[in-house]
């Protein structure tokens, strides 16, 4: 494991040229151009909140950084597994040329849609202190280990899809219908205390998307510090599909050429 974290560290020139090349390619002649992965998810904020504001009876002021702050974690988890299934069809010329390790290709995914992730962030600290204040700066200490783990937990979801796809094609679009009954179970439109006001207190307190959701939410927008069970449930998540990963590069990675 120490070699291959080494061997990826030593072809970083490589796969950071591969993430700006993406980004490049993307918003290529775009006037506002990574302004556009910001428009989704706020346009989408504005909307929900005027509908469901009323609707939960809550407060603009702290619903609209809630929603923002959760759209951006689950367009970033979505993104490095929609697109990691596709990592390593697209490094494949690259692949047939040189025996790099094939985590590099989810990482580049991983990376390129992490960058979106961290401006999405920035524009909730942004809403959060033109609303609320600064009450959260002795909070965001939390912000740099969780987004460390949240990074490595998409990065092995994205080298497990890119395996599973290469695999079975099919894999895409399960993972796609999968993700979009996963949003409606987590509390991501709607407040976590919904669930629990109706029985159901169990798809918010053990779902490892909405511990997620709550160590960005809790530092930035309540400033609080997260449950320990949300640490527990996240690491314990980020540990399990970093094994999967490993094994599954462990077994195929030497095959997965004649799949391609």
């Amino acid at each position: 494991m120490t070699a291959y974290a080494a061997e990826i560290w030593r072809l970083r020139y490589f796969w950071m040229a591969l993430v700006r090349v993406d980004l490049r390619r993307s918003y290529r002649h775009s006037v506002l151009g990574l302004g556009w992965s910001l428009l989704l998810p706020l346009s989408m904020t504005v909307v929900l909140c005027t509908v469901f504001a009323n609707l939960f009876n809550v407060e603009v002021r702290t619903f609209a950084p809630y929603l923002l702050a959760g759209l951006t974690v689950w367009n970033f988890i979505t993104a490095a597994m929609t697109q990691g299934c596709q990592s390593l069809f697209q490094g494949e010329p690259y692949i047939r040329q040189h025996p790099a390790p094939l985590a590099i290709y989810s990482l580049r995914t991983t990376l390129g849609a992490g960058i979106h992730l961290l401006a999405g962030l920035v524009v909730v600290l942004g809403l959060v202190w033109l609303l609320n204040g600064f009450a959260n700066l002795r909070t965001l200490i939390m912000l740099p280990p969780t987004l460390i783990l949240l990074f490595v937990l998409a990065w092995s979801l994205a080298v497990c899809m890119g395996i599973f796809n290469v695999m079975f094609q099919d894999v895409q679009h399960i993972v796609q219908v999968l993700l979009q009954v996963i949003f409606y179970l987590t509390p991501i439109m709607y407040p976590a205390h919904v669930l629990r006001e109706r029985g159901l207190s169990w798809v918010a307190d053990w779902n490892p998307i909405g511990a997620f959701l709550e160590l960005i939410r809790a530092p930035i927008v309540e400033a609080q510090f997260p449950s320990l069970t949300a640490c527990a449930i996240a690491s314990a998540t980020t540990l399990v599909s970093t094994a999967a990963a490993f094994l599954l590069m462990a077994k195929f990675e030497r095959r997965i050429i004649f799949y391609l």
